[in-house]
């Protein structure tokens, strides 16, 4: 590619050089043709509701060695399955299979999975329109469904 205009009228082949640029730009690609939003099984939602498939237990990268406590949903709105931390000590003996629960993104960094869980983007918020924390606080009692 030559040298850029510089004079009279040269603002027309400026900003279409300038629009070529962009689309070497892998952020603007992403955006502008919404893979992100195709990629994600929210699909753009901030929180979803889910069915309890099992729970699961797994183990933390290195150097930690704990078993972190998630479920294996399926989202009612798309039937996609993804697995959700369950945050909260003694939190996954409040959910049970079949329960409906309401996911969110952890918000990790760039809305990646955060700390030492590998591929894991989300956690419960909330069990059969209950909030985990109220639950695990015993200000509520598990509603029977």
């Amino acid at each position: 590619m030559g040298n850029k205009a510089n004079g009279m009228r040269a603002s027309a082949s400026l900003k279409n050089r300038r629009h070529h640029g962009l689309w070497r730009k892998k952020s603007y690609v992403r955006k502008v043709l919404g893979l992100k939003k195709k990629a994600d099984p929210l699909e753009g939602a901030s929180q979803a509701k889910a069915l309890v498939l099992t729970k699961v237990e797994i183990e933390a990268k290195q150097p930690n060695s704990a078993k972190r406590k998630c479920c294996r949903v399926q989202l009612i709105k798309n039937g996609r399955q993804i697995t959700a931390f369950i945050p909260g000590d003694g939190a996954q003996k409040l959910i049970d299979e079949h329960d409906e629960v309401l996911i969110e993104s952890i918000g990790g960094p760039r809305g990646r999975s955060m700390g030492d869980l590998s591929g894991i983007r989300w956690q419960v918020i909330k069990v059969n329109d209950q909030s985990l924390r109220a639950l695990l606080s015993g200000k509520l009692e598990k509603a029977r469904r």
